[in-house]
């Protein structure tokens, strides 16, 4: 993922949630570090490590207000995270339907077998 991209998403959520303006101060500043060139190639595994690294930053550590919103945050991506297993788990759970070749040999191996013990 683009860092870039993640922390666009992240002030969204951020302001969605009626964060504190700055929560949204510190997101900002960091995305316009990543918009520089040199830190184009940069990526995030996900949004969670990028809000875990926001979450080190010293504005974050200075403000408890700050700090508050972004475990808001890694909670709340936490918990879809977990969800979206869930629900990726059960998918993969449920049987898959055999096609109509897989009946059509069944059938040939039951006429083979019925004449092999019928002759």
């Amino acid at each position: 993922m683009n860092v870039l991209e993640g922390l666009q998403n992240i002030r969204y959520r951020l302001e969605a949630n009626g964060a504190d303006a700055a929560s949204i101060q510190v997101v900002d500043q960091i995305m316009r570090r990543a918009a520089l060139p040199a830190a184009a190639p940069a990526s995030a595994n996900s949004l969670i490590q990028l809000v875990r690294m926001l979450m080190r930053t010293p504005a974050a550590n200075g403000n408890v207000r700050i700090y508050n919103d972004f475990v808001r945050l890694e909670e709340e991506l936490d918990v879809a995270g977990t969800a979206a297993r869930e629900r990726q788990a059960l998918e993969d759970a449920k049987p898959v339907p055999k096609t109509k070749k897989f009946y059509k040999e069944q059938k040939e191996r039951e006429k083979q077998a019925n004449r092999g013990s019928g002759s």
